[in-house]
């Protein structure tokens, strides 16, 4: 999975007219989606509201070029989360419901309410349409872009520099990750090999571990050190170009944000119009 880590902008480089939009205006528009999918209260309205978000989901992903198996390959990751956290509610009552249903009856006192089946369905569309905006955003978008769009739009200093330190040397662990692993390999030691001791693969992963924290440290150390003789003080930030947004970009802005708005009060009060 690390290794994956060095391709995760490989699909961020692709020609569309969705990557080619400021990442503030992605941004926003993607934050406004998850934030009215929250926003919609706990009702079969969700279900509404869902579906629309999900076509202009897959309007935005066929625009942008990027293909099908990068979405899913990056959904299998989370759904399980999902699932996990969805899956427990239906064991449970909550306060928004009154009356409950069984549904099923099982051994030690277990009940499964109809109810109960219905918000775990709402919490889980919920978390898939707010996944996957979050994954078309990171697709279409460099992480350098998104910091230079968290400055423009006034975000701390302190905050975008602190993400950017993090973001590269995400990177460099990574790299220290393979190495670690390729030595491995070399001395023929596979902590999957069920032909090895258990305590001998748990120990030397354990040693691993150590050495990987250990070399993190001293990186950040000789770091720090380096950072401090080229200037580096409390009053150091990444610098950020000002940049304005174009007529197009601030017109799809507003025909974006005005759809997000518009289309969850329809589905509150005209449930079924669609």
């Amino acid at each position: 999975m690390i290794e994956e880590l060095f391709d995760l902008e490989e699909v961020t480089n692709l020609n569309s007219y969705l990557h080619s939009l400021d990442a503030r205006v992605k941004l926003i528009v993607f934050l406004a989606v998850i934030v009215a999918m929250v926003g919609v209260p706990y009702s079969p309205v969700v279900y509404e509201v869902a579906a629309v978000f999900f076509l202009f989901f897959v309007f935005f992903w066929i625009s942008s070029t990027i293909p099908v198996k990068v979405y899913i390959h990056r959904l299998i990751f989370a759904l399980p989360f999902g699932f996990l956290i969805s899956g427990v509610q239906i064991f449970f009552t909550n306060k928004y419901y009154t009356e409950y249903h069984t549904l099923v009856t099982l051994p030690f006192g277990i009940t499964i309410f109809a109810e109960s089946v219905q918000f775990a369905s709402i919490l889980l569309l919920k978390f898939f349409i707010c996944y996957s905006y979050i994954v078309l955003l990171s697709s279409t978008t460099t992480l350098q872009d998104l910091l230079e769009a968290a400055g423009r739009m006034k975000v701390p200093a302190e905050l975008i520099l602190s993400l950017g330190m993090m973001i590269r040397y995400l990177f460099v662990f990574g790299a220290m990750y393979c190495k670690v692993i390729d030595s491995l390999q070399t001395r023929l030691f596979n902590p999957f090999d069920r032909s090895l001791p258990y305590k001998y693969r748990i120990s030397n992963m354990g040693y691993m571990m150590g050495s990987m924290f250990i070399r993190a440290l001293e990186q950040g150390e000789r770091t720090y050190v380096s950072m401090q003789c080229r200037g580096y003080g409390r009053d150091s930030f990444i610098y950020i170009k000002e940049k304005d947004l174009l007529f197009h970009e601030w017109f799809f802005l507003s025909v974006c944000l005005c759809v997000i708005v518009i289309v969850p009060v329809i589905c509150w009060y005209y449930p079924g119009i669609w």
